[in-house]
């Protein structure tokens, strides 16, 4: 049962709760598919928590569990105390949540395409606008507001998928493989401005296989691989635990000990 200390007891919110969630698939052919297997977490507010694996490790699927995009198979999950499975709708307004796959449409300008989603949301005209040119000029998005989709770089692209995510103010905020693809001048930024969120007091879970970005952005992190959490704490708990001070190493070492000691099992991202 993958459980490990959390950060509660330092007296912060917690917003995300996760207790034995699991996440099974039916194949014909291959059998269940286990993608998530009895993980337990927390994140609190003010805090980046990083979900760290290799693709395959189930990191995604949790991910959108927590979105209400997936329905867990057992267990459970609630985002600032709403049940991801019972109250879904009520989620969705507590999270904003941005990957390297959020479309951004061609034929709409990135301020039309924000605008759009803000008023998904329910917000008032004026607030509306109030909060979009706040998170345009902190985005630094003002010489793209009128740019459409199509004539947009990948750069642009994210600024636009963050700003969307951000326009109702929700206080979690979900990045998946958020870098994936971008250039290292627009991956840097977007480290800075999720490092910026998290002192505003956003609870953020950042999904990642890049071990930099995790010494350099997490405060907390759980190392996952084959649907398991297989250890997770602060890097300096990392270091006293296992006895290790190089991460990449003991990133290693974890999933080739889980694999010598598990028998392999279907898998999905």
């Amino acid at each position: 049962m993958d459980e490990y200390p959390t950060s509660s007891a330092m007296g912060q919110c917690i917003m995300i709760q996760v207790d034995h969630l699991t996440k099974t698939y039916a194949d014909l052919q291959l059998g269940p598919i286990v993608a998530v297997d009895r993980i337990s977490f927390e994140a609190v507010e003010g805090e980046i928590f990083g979900l760290l694996g290799p693709n395959g490790a189930g990191k995604t699927t949790v991910l959108r569990i927590l979105s209400t995009i997936l329905q867990p198979s057992d267990g459970t999950a609630t985002v600032n105390g709403y049940d991801v499975l019972t109250e879904p709708h009520l989620v969705r307004h507590q999270i904003g949540f941005v990957s390297t796959n959020t479309a951004v449409y061609d034929r709409m300008t990135a301020w039309e395409l924000v605008e759009y989603f803000g008023r998904l949301y329910g917000l008032e005209r004026d607030l509306l606008r109030d909060r979009m040119e706040q998170l345009f000029s902190r985005l630094k998005m003002n010489d793209i507001r009128n740019l459409l989709g199509s004539k947009m770089s990948t750069g642009m692209k994210q600024k636009v998928s963050i700003a969307r995510a951000l326009v109702h103010d929700p206080p979690v905020l979900i990045f998946d493989e958020a870098t994936a693809g971008l250039d290292v001048l627009v991956a840097r930024a977007l480290l800075e401005t999720i490092s910026e969120l998290r002192d505003q007091g956003k609870c953020i879970v950042f999904s990642t296989h890049i071990m930099r970005e995790v010494e350099r952005l997490c405060d907390r992190i759980a190392i996952m691989h084959r649907g398991h959490i297989l250890s997770a704490g602060t890097l300096e708990e990392f270091i006293k635990q296992h006895g290790e001070s190089d991460m990449e190493e003991l990133f290693f070492r974890l999933i080739q000990e889980h694999d010598t000691q598990r028998q392999p099992v279907n898998l999905v991202r």
